[in-house]
């Protein structure tokens, strides 16, 4: 189970988000959604370690979450990525394995044939030595996507995964998220697509600054709680 209580983050002297609290069981996946500014991707970077928790807990399993174990994994947004920065697909994907089995031991065959699998499950197979500027922006999301694979979490974090991508890419994410599902890993998935909410998730976490709802898919998304997490900013279901 992931248990998030009483958290709050935020950049510089802002609060972004304040008094966060809800769990979910493993395997569940979980559809972040609000308005700009509402908290998602501060909530993700928060549990993952990328910005500061100003207070609140997160337990996995009943303990602190140990981010340096490997046992989470933090897919951005495509934006903030350097794609110009001098790595290939398989420098990136290998990067999980890193976080999986820690930064000291020295990489081998079976986890560069890991990564390839990862790759080659993806649709990628052959592409490893590829600079990542060489890839669409579906393709360089896959190949984030891999690393996420290798890396063998308890907990993936997507933030706007959907965004900018064709309808193919968009099946191979949608096989992923439900890999992950399958296998007992919690998906936190910060998006704007609310149908892709509609469709992919077991569990809504609506946000404006503060936590609006939190439950399940099939419940807790409805017109009264998209309108107060909204506002006036989208028409429901009309």
């Amino acid at each position: 189970m992931l248990e998030v209580e009483g958290l709050s983050a935020g950049y510089g002297l802002t609060f972004h988000l304040g008094g966060i609290s809800f769990s979910v069981e493993a395997g569940s996946v979980v559809g972040v959604i609000g308005p700009n500014g509402g908290g998602k991707s501060t909530l993700l970077k928060a549990v993952a370690g990328v910005i500061p928790m100003r207070g609140g807990a997160i337990r996995l399993g009943g303990r602190p979450l140990q981010r340096r174990d490997g046992g989470l994994a933090f897919v951005p947004q495509r934006e903030e990525v350097n794609w110009d920065f001098p790595v290939t697909a398989n420098d990136v994907v290998l990067m999980g394995r890193y976080r999986q089995a820690g930064w000291i031991r020295r990489l081998d065959g079976a986890d560069r044939r890991r990564a390839a699998e990862a790759l080659e499950r993806l649709g990628l197979a052959g592409t490893g030595h590829r600079h990542i500027s060489q890839f669409s922006g579906g393709q360089q999301q896959r190949i984030f996507l891999a690393r996420a694979i290798v890396q063998e979490p308890r907990v993936v974090l997507l933030d706007e995964p959907f965004t900018g991508i064709d309808q193919e890419n968009r099946e191979v994410l949608h096989e992923v998220i439900a890999g992950f599902a399958r296998q007992g890993v919690t998906v936190l998935m910060a998006t704007h697509d609310l149908d892709e909410v509609a469709a992919t998730t077991t569990h809504v976490c609506c946000l404006a600054g503060r936590l609006v709802a939190f439950g399940p898919t099939a419940s807790a998304y409805n017109p009264e709680t998209l309108r107060a997490t909204f506002g006036g900013q989208l028409a429901v279901f009309a």
